[in-house]
């Protein structure tokens, strides 16, 4: 079985080196081309998500006494697919028997297997894509990338980050205690990987694969059993997942129950009973504050990995390209409908205005401004469908409606599309944080609120002050006074928040790109855990010793 470790082993070996020197590499091309993927992979792609369409979703050997599944496309339709379903007790045996098989294989042969799935997955992104954009409202291009490249990007990485932390201790030694004139003491001393035990993954909705796929891999790699419990509006494309790596479980002779899906069903969720069975060790969750809390609260003794709600802001001071800025934070806002964890909800801008390279702008202008390319952006039907993407929950639409008393109305949210599309582009209000702090809740969707303040240094500190309170994912800066810059870095540091500062081209705050960036830091109350770092894997496993006196 190492053998399908060595052939993977140059991919491992790149993704090692790209997680110490922390510049661009990627191990999945993020183009949806046929040129890469194959000139028939699009529609083939297609062909297979529609085949899966209707029928129940076939998982040979899975524990299951009844099926569920109604998800809806946002796009409209629903899936009509059903999935084999358990309870707790049933799913917690099944993987506490598969577990022992897995624990005890070698590091190569777990790490090969976890590559080897993400090299499959890979090949499948057409099929991924469209699950991923019928379950979450996510525009196709975005589906591709971010659901199935980027994705497996970030599944690597953990992989690779698991890897060199159960290889920093070696397997064996031998020990030579020096006792002066006397014969040393020499003992020979093994250590071996110890898993924690059942691992738990809790995936969101709005992205299924992204955020489940580095705890799903760091704990499959460092020798857990996973249960993976998918948000009953986004089943398929963890089922996929899932699949997947049953297939190469099997292959390789192990127990394909060492990941199960645990489906279920919307108002019938067995996510909580889950968190708290005692045979649970390990816990990742994606999500709200609120149930956040409650997993940490009710998980026991099991390890929680969490990325939660957070209130990310932007501070425009100044600029020297106003058009790029406005046009850069429009894209930000807009991206699927501000349905990120890392786009941006406040921007504070100095009440009497900025300095530009297009003179002053007052507050007003500068919060038309980014109006005005909001609506530039996605004046072409077709582009704001493929920017905005569609509303995953109603419950969206709602708060949108509900944000409109909040402030004065700069941009009116609206839909995109007519049709069975659930769609809205960003609501922009304007505030004052002297009279209001309706902006300090966080308002998923895309509702963009325009914060006035009384100067840069004051919008700062208030959005600093709102991560570190709040929590916050992203920030960003735009200035060109570099002291107020430093300050601004020390400040977001102290919060525990990454900062962008001054991006107007193509890249945006919204992005975090794997192997470079830290998505979330876990020093602020947007999560506890940093994907990926070793402090997300290091604590999946122990280390254990037995030691004896070397034979003569």
């Amino acid at each position: 079985m190492d053998a399908v470790f060595d052939r993977h082993q140059p991919t491992l070996a790149a993704a090692l080196k790209a997680a110490r020197e922390r510049g661009y590499w990627s191990a999945y091309p993020e183009i949806p081309s046929g040129k890469i993927y194959g000139e028939t992979a699009k529609g083939d792609g297609l062909a297979s998500y529609n085949a899966r369409l209707g029928k129940p979703f076939a998982l040979s050997g899975h524990p299951g006494t009844v099926e569920v599944g109604a998800e809806v496309s946002p796009f409209g339709g629903a899936l009509g697919i059903i999935y084999p379903a358990a309870d707790v007790d049933t799913l917690i045996a099944a993987s506490q028997a598969a577990a022992p098989a897995w624990a005890g294989a070698s590091v190569e042969t777990r790490v090969g297997l976890c590559i080897e799935v993400l090299t499959r997955l890979n090949r499948m992104s057409f099929e991924i894509a469209n699950a991923v954009m019928h379950t979450t409202g996510q525009a196709f291009a975005m589906a591709f990338q971010a659901g199935g490249p980027h994705t497996q990007d970030r599944g690597l990485e953990a992989v690779a980050y698991a890897y060199a932390e159960m290889t920093r201790t070696p397997g064996q030694a031998i020990w030579t205690k020096p006792q002066g004139k006397g014969d040393p003491i020499v003992l020979e001393k093994h250590w071996r990987i110890v898993p924690r035990g059942i691992s738990l993954v809790i995936g969101c909705q709005t992205f299924p694969t992204w955020n489940s796929y580095p705890g799903l891999f760091a704990s499959l790699a460092t020798g857990n059993p996973i249960i993976v419990k998918p948000h009953p509006g986004a089943i398929l494309p963890l089922a996929i997942t899932v699949s997947v790596i049953r297939e190469v479980l099997a292959e390789q002779g192990f127990d394909p129950n060492i990941v199960l899906l645990a489906a279920d069903a919307s108002g019938a969720e067995i996510t909580r009973d889950l968190v708290k069975n005692e045979a649970v060790s390990i816990v990742d969750y994606t999500g709200s504050n609120s149930f956040g809390e409650w997993v940490r609260r009710n998980a026991g003794e099991a390890q929680v990995y969490t990325e939660e709600a957070g209130v990310n802001s932007i501070v425009v001071a100044a600029t020297d390209d106003f058009a790029g800025m406005c046009a850069n934070i429009a894209f930000s806002l807009s991206l699927y409908s501000g349905q990120m964890c890392t786009a941006p909800q406040n921007i504070f801008i100095p009440r009497s205005g900025i300095e530009t390279d297009q003179g002053h702008k007052s507050f007003d202008e500068v919060a038309r401004g980014i109006a005005a390319a909001i609506d530039e952006l996605l004046a072409d039907p077709a582009r704001s469908v493929g920017v905005c993407g569609a509303i995953a929950n109603p419950a969206t639409l709602a708060r949108i409606d509900e944000a409109r008393s909040l402030g004065r109305i700069v941009r009116d949210s609206a839909p995109v599309t007519t049709g069975d599309a659930r769609t809205a582009t960003p609501l922009v209000l304007a505030v004052d944080t002297d009279k209001t702090d309706a902006h300090e809740e966080e308002r998923f969707g895309p509702i963009a609120f325009m914060v006035a303040v009384a100067d840069a240094a004051t919008g700062i500190e208030k959005a600093a002050s709102l991560a570190r309170r709040k929590g916050a994912i992203t920030a960003a800066l735009y200035d060109n006074d570099e002291r107020r810059i430093d300050a601004a870095i020390a400040a977001f540091t102290k919060a525990g928040v990454n900062l962008s500062i001054n991006l107007t081209g193509g890249i945006f705050v919204n992005q975090s790109a794997a192997f470079s960036d830290f998505h979330v830091t876990g020093a602020n109350p947007a999560g506890n855990a940093s994907l990926t770092d070793a402090a997300f894997v290091s604590n999946r496993f122990r280390i254990v010793m037995w030691r004896r006196p070397k034979a003569a």
